[in-house]
């Protein structure tokens, strides 16, 4: 008896000690860092990592811009401390800093070039593309889970891959489509083509045709005499998606599968065609190759047009601004760009977080695991709700409070990627408007301005890849 007792003390003391021994050793822990190490296991102290995120102006407060304090890095002080209470890996420390759009290339370049990039940044994958492309970010594959892919549709995907790499983990959007003044429509007989308040309406191109053609012959003139049925822009690049979403209505797929434009064939000429042939019919505002997009939104809010361009944002900003008394109110509603096929067209802006590559691997994988966890944690995803969801469960669980979340989602499957996600896009925007300036003023017929819009782009495409580190 007293021989296994001193067995059995022993024989837990051996095992008390091997425990010990395995609890300092130099064994790595999922997402712990072989550089790195906890101090003092003993007491259970993590190690700190301090992470910096940056983000452009998005929406106040964390979920609402009514909360207490509100500003524009409540979300991701709000994520952070979520975050970091039950993270195990590390005691996290996130600093978030606003910054201001037109500065953030600025800053962005600077601290590239002084090797001392934020380690995420959270923007419109438009605005952020180019970065994927330099080598500055880092992919985010390995934390794309199929729970996400089945509640983000493919065309978010979609806009945020390049090449094989996912660079952007999408959380809202800012989906571009057509405003039309629905009472204009009724005072000029055109009643079977509205739409609901709630939808976004789709027409056909011919449809789209007798639209116009209604709005520019039946419009009461005693009632709008300064009004034209459509706006149409080509001063400068600003509001140039839709433009591109024009050119793409006759079945142009705009890029081949090796990112190169493919605009000069029938289907392209024939859409730079049919915006010439409504511009010279006078279905448009005159002096489209001297008018803005900004110039046009405004046409459209004093109701000097009857159909615009818009999108969420400036949607929900012009019916504050009719509430607000600043503009005239109408009735506002929404609709899809038109093909000939009569397969509507849609866009959006995707936004997300990147992960930038700071040359410390444990700071990006703990970038990648804060991504992962603000971008699908149940209840942080909801704050997409102050701009648009990507995610088909937060556009239905908010679809009566935000009826126009339903018709944004349904919208998903027709969406095109605007960029192509070619290297060089921000410079390729500068092509286009002067060939689209030159078919309005009649010194380019459309075939010409395709094809030197088609030669003048990938000229740009072809540099940009040189120096591209995905096209390497």
């Amino acid at each position: 008896m007293l021989k296994s007792r001193k067995f059995s003390v022993v024989s837990a003391f051996i095992l008390i000690i091997a425990i010990l021994a395995g609890c300092s050793g130099n064994g790595n822990e999922a997402g712990t860092s072989p550089n790195k190490s906890e101090n003092d296991g003993a007491s259970g102290n993590k190690e700190k990592v301090e992470l910096s995120l940056w983000l452009t102006p998005q929406w106040k407060g964390v979920f609402d811009a009514t909360e207490d304090n509100a500003d524009y890095d409540s979300f991701f002080k709000f994520a952070a401390d979520k975050f970091s209470e039950q993270y195990k890996n590390y005691d996290v420390k996130v600093n978030v800093q606003v910054v201001a759009g037109d500065q953030r290339d600025e800053l962005l370049n600077v601290n590239l070039n002084g090797g001392t990039p934020p380690d995420i940044f959270f923007e419109s994958v438009f605005a952020m593309g180019d970065y994927a492309h330099r080598g500055a970010l880092v992919p985010l594959n390995d934390i794309v889970d199929d729970a996400a892919k089945s509640d983000i549709a493919q065309g978010y995907w979609d806009n945020v891959t390049f090449g094989d790499g996912v660079y952007f983990y999408p959380f809202s959007q800012n989906p571009g489509t057509l405003a039309y003044n629905a009472d204009m429509f009724k005072a000029a007989g055109l009643e079977k083509f509205l739409g609901d308040e709630k939808e976004i309406k789709t027409w056909t191109l011919a449809e789209y045709e007798q639209i116009l053609e209604g709005l520019k012959t039946k419009l009461p003139k005693d009632k709008y005499s300064n009004t034209y049925p459509m706006a149409l822009y080509a001063l400068n690049n600003q509001g140039d998606t839709w433009n591109l979403a024009y050119l793409r209505m006759f079945g142009n797929k705009f890029f081949d599968e090796q990112g190169n434009l493919i605009v000069d064939d029938e289907s392209g000429v024939k859409a730079a065609e049919w915006l010439k042939k409504i511009y010279s019919a006078g279905y448009t505002n005159p002096g489209a190759e001297s008018v803005s997009s900004n110039d046009a939104n405004a046409m459209f809010q004093n109701q000097q047009l009857a159909i615009s361009f818009t999108n969420a944002v400036l949607f929900n900003n012009a019916k504050a601004d009719m509430e607000a008394g600043k503009a005239p109110k109408f009735d506002l509603r929404l609709a899809n760009i038109p093909s000939e096929n009569g397969d509507p067209l849609s866009f959006t802006y995707v936004i997300g977080a990147s992960v930038f590559q700071t040359g410390d691997e444990t700071r990006i994988q703990v970038a990648k695991d804060f991504v992962k966890f603000f971008s699908t944690d149940p209840e942080l995803v909801k704050a997409s709700k102050n701009s648009i969801p990507v995610r088909s469960s937060v556009a239905s669980e908010f679809k009566d409070q935000y009826p126009l979340f339903a018709a944004y989602d349904t919208n998903a499957s027709h969406m095109f990627n605007f960029t192509g996600n070619v290297p060089g896009y921000s410079e390729l925007r500068q092509v286009l408007y002067p060939e689209l300036q030159a078919i309005y003023i009649g010194e380019k017929t459309a075939a010409q301005a395709m094809k030197d819009y088609q030669a003048k782009g990938n000229a740009v495409i072809q540099k940009a890849k040189e120096n591209s580190t995905l096209y390497k």
